[in-house]
């Protein structure tokens, strides 16, 4: 039998009134309420979502990220039962909305949709109020297309003579991040090579750059695959070889590291297990919906990607001591 908590006080009550709480009575009810309090909550775990579920994303709209989630929240929403708000929390690349999931209840109830690396840069490289133990992750649902990329008819094809050419003359590229520029700095520190960073804001300005000549290559998140012919991929950035360039190997293969690439929903740590995994079962099922998967090859040019729980948790572990190579030998 379950009691309500105003239920359990309304029998307490009405039995003090009538005089009839022995202390043993007493000790019979107190916990035959204590019970059935066990059950309920047992209950109210067994129905989450109990409320609208809020989606964190913790950059600007417009980007990739939040346009994904925009569609993907519609099909998440169908498969957990719940509505789901997205809503955007941009500052300190990504650190703002990472801190505000981080002090979240940890109920289920709020999410992070992010990339990897707004959880693991700014632990290692700033004081933030969070650390790389703050959250659970729940799963993965596609890879950000990361890459050294130049101009079409730039004079080198490949890192490899890109290296070479800036080794006779002075080259540029775009600094886009403090994460972006350790991990060209560490390639260009082993292969003994220096090369000037020219700040830009982002892709959108970065691709006039590049394409305008004013710098020679640079990093992009995946913004190269809406240009075609216009630009080539010399590596890729992640830790396998991109969707779009199966050829141009990645800079795992040669120099054993890789930048985080995933892209991931976190909840905050003490999040229940059973919560966790029915999030995770929700989010494998979303993965496969038409509208998304439309958005993210198509459009986007990105894999539809689903990690589960356990396998994100090791591949970001792998993630993450290459990035602390990088930290270590850059800052």
């Amino acid at each position: 039998m379950k009691f309500s908590s105003a239920l359990r006080g309304q029998i307490l009550r009405g039995l003090t009134r009538r005089g009839v709480m022995s202390r043993g009575f007493a000790f019979s009810v107190a916990a035959l309420a204590g019970i059935a309090g066990v059950t309920g909550t047992t209950q109210v775990q067994a129905e989450y979502p109990e409320k609208p579920v809020t989606l964190v994303i913790p950059y600007k709209a417009g980007g990739s990220t939040e346009t994904m989630a925009r569609v993907y929240s519609k099909a998440l929403a169908k498969e957990l039962g719940a509505k789901v708000i997205v809503k955007t929390r941009p500052g300190a690349g990504g650190a703002v909305g990472a801190t505000e999931v981080a002090a979240a209840a940890a109920d289920g109830h709020t999410l992070l949709f992010a990339a990897s690396t707004s959880l693991l840069w700014p632990p290692l490289t700033q004081k933030v109020e969070f650390d790389l133990d703050s959250f659970v992750y729940v799963g993965q649902i596609t890879e950000y297309q990361q890459a050294i990329v130049a101009k079409a008819d730039a004079p080198f094809n490949t890192l490899q003579e890109l290296i070479a050419h800036a080794k006779e003359n002075g080259l540029n590229y775009a600094d886009q991040s403090a994460m972006s520029r350790a991990y060209i700095n560490y390639i260009g520190g082993l292969e003994g090579v220096t090369w000037t960073g020219i700040p830009t804001k982002g892709g959108g300005e970065m691709v006039p750059f590049l394409l305008g000549g004013k710098i020679d290559f640079a990093w992009s998140g995946g913004i190269h695959n809406r240009y075609g012919s216009e630009m080539k991929v010399l590596a890729s950035m992640n830790g396998t070889r991109l969707l779009a360039s199966p050829d141009t190997p990645s800079i795992a293969e040669l120099y054993g590291i890789s930048m985080p690439s995933q892209a991931v929903i976190v909840v905050p740590k003490g999040t229940p297990a059973d919560v966790v995994a029915k999030l995770e079962s929700a989010m494998e099922r979303a993965s496969s919906d038409a509208d998304f998967s439309d958005l993210v090859t198509n459009k986007l040019k990105f894999p539809v990607k689903f990690v589960g729980s356990d396998a994100l948790a090791k591949d970001i572990a792998q993630t993450l001591a290459g990035l602390k190579t990088v930290v270590e030998k850059t800052q």
